[in-house]
């Protein structure tokens, strides 16, 4: 066939030649023979899980901001990731955080908190939408290879997770009618930028009914979801805490293979390696992309290629966090000498980010302490050892002034940010009630200075150069002050040093 006539030809829509390969039986003899001899599905109900008397009252708390209106919340859908596989699903934050489903569950759901038209002021009732699991004569039990039973298996019916969430359930196909339903007299908001499908179906209807598009009307939903999370309940502290756990476990591991590292060509990711299958083990899994630095590499943030050696009597800077089922991350960032000793110069740049966090720390723990302040609290001990380095063009007092700043040219980044169901939680809340906010008990944050002397920057001492140290550890306020939930994981130079060298056996 010439290409003039392949192109003129009617052909087959692209998006169903994934099925090209396919040797999908067809018959009707199969369909009825594989559709039998199946024992009944089990008729016990999960128990109400942990979260649900939680997400029950985040409902609630969203609702009276939102009195009368319709709020909708997507999962989100399934990624290819190469034609006709999918990453591994994660719901939307927002939904996991109403719902309480976490882990896989479930792609393409939708939570819609339907308003009481009798009273507007009365609380919502949650509606959650999503496919439910197919019988087993149908073409989707054993064809359907991203949502079939017989590929990824069995799919909860509408009434498990209606036990399990306390959340009255119903199948996906109904959701268009019910968010169309009165549409012109109830206003509707959906999380933006959550599912695309989803945004474009209540885009569809409120045209139908001659609302004008406003993003700021789903922007301020998020923003609300967002700056709730900014107080954590007792569930959500919990699961930190059972995250961080595991992150030290995580740790723990990856100190045990540097031998290996060492002797591999790119031993940066054996150590990424080690605390991901630690992760897996006892979590969800990573809650971001593992940082595993050595040497110069340490001086690059977000070094996440890990591709690089370790080697002996070289720093290696481990960025990491452990995922728990309910989607919780910890945060935690060591800075370990790969032969369990750091050198002089290395101990001077450690325990100059080890004072900085510290300050940060105490200002956590006063009254009335602003979130800012914590930046600028460790900011003063860096400028300062900066300065007595000999590396500030000015005074320690003229760099921290607005119009200074030259110590930050070895610090860049924040030293906090707020944790939580996302690594960097509550991203959306407004400035005053993020940066400029007085901290509360429920607060749950990073402390994390560093120090990035790279090996090619003639502005720094030359037995200093190529040594790059951060230290992070999770921090929660209390009604007594501020305590670090990763207490447990070693970081002063004394711990650091006996931790590593009693892993591995020396």
């Amino acid at each position: 066939m010439t290409d003039e006539k392949r192109l003129a030809a009617p052909g087959q829509q692209l998006e169903d030649r994934g099925n090209n390969r396919s040797h999908r039986p067809s018959s009707k003899a199969f369909r009825e023979f594989i559709a039998t001899n199946w024992e009944p599905r089990p008729s016990d109900l999960p128990e109400r899980s942990e979260a649900a008397a939680f997400a029950a009252a985040r409902r609630a708390r969203l609702g009276q901001r939102f009195a009368g209106e319709r709020l909708v919340v997507p999962a989100g859908q399934l990624v290819p990731r190469s034609n006709d596989t999918d990453h591994r699903f994660r719901p939307h934050s927002a939904f996991a955080y109403l719902t309480g489903l976490g882990t896989d569950q479930e792609p393409d759901a939708v939570l819609v908190l339907e308003p009481n038209r009798d009273d507007p002021g009365a609380a919502h009732e949650a509606v959650l939408y999503f496919r439910p699991a197919a019988a087993r004569d149908t073409e989707e039990f054993f064809a359907d290879s991203r949502y079939g039973e017989l590929w990824v298996g069995a799919r909860p019916t509408l009434e498990e997770t209606e036990a399990l969430t306390g959340i009255r359930c119903a199948h996906i196909d109904t959701l268009a009618d019910a968010v169309a339903k009165d549409a012109g007299q109830v206003r509707i908001r959906v999380v933006p930028q959550a599912d695309a499908a989803v945004t474009a179906l209540v885009a569809k209807v409120r045209g139908e009914v001659g609302v004008v598009a406003d993003a700021a009307v789903d922007e301020a939903l998020a923003e609300a979801l967002s700056e709730m999370r900014l107080v954590k309940d007792e569930f959500e502290v919990r699961e930190l805490r059972r995250a961080i756990a595991a992150t030290a476990a995580g740790f723990d591991e990856l100190i045990r293979s540097f031998p290996r590292a060492a002797g591999h060509v790119r031993g940066e990711r054996v150590l990424e390696g080690a605390f991901g299958a630690k992760a897996r083990e006892e979590g969800n899994g990573l809650g971001y992309e593992t940082i595993a630095a050595a040497g110069n590499h340490a001086n690059t943030l977000h070094w996440i290629n890990n591709d690089g050696a370790v080697r002996g009597g070289e720093l290696v800077l481990v960025d990491a966090g452990v995922e728990v089922e309910t989607l919780y991350t910890a945060d935690i960032t060591r800075t370990l000498p790969v032969d369990g000793r750091f050198t002089e110069p290395q101990r001077e740049v450690y325990q100059a980010v080890l004072d900085a966090c510290e300050a940060a720390l105490a200002k956590a723990g006063e009254k009335g302490a602003r979130f800012r302040d914590l930046h600028a609290a460790a900011m003063e001990v860096i400028a300062t050892r900066l300065e007595a380095w000999g590396m500030l063009p000015v005074s320690a007092a003229e760099s921290l002034a607005p119009e200074g700043q030259y110590h930050r040219r070895w610090m860049v980044h924040g030293t906090s940010h707020h944790l939580g169901i996302d690594v960097h939680d509550c991203a959306q809340a407004r400035r005053e009630l993020y940066l400029d906010a007085e901290l509360e008990p429920g607060m749950v944050f990073t402390i994390e200075p560093g120090l990035y002397f790279r090996a090619d920057d003639l502005a720094v001492p030359e037995r200093f150069r190529g040594i790059g140290v951060r230290i992070e550890d999770d921090v929660l306020v209390t009604e007594d002050g501020a305590v670090r939930l990763s207490e447990d994981i070693p970081r002063t130079v004394a711990a650091v040093e006996a931790w590593v060298t009693d892993l591995l056996g020396g």
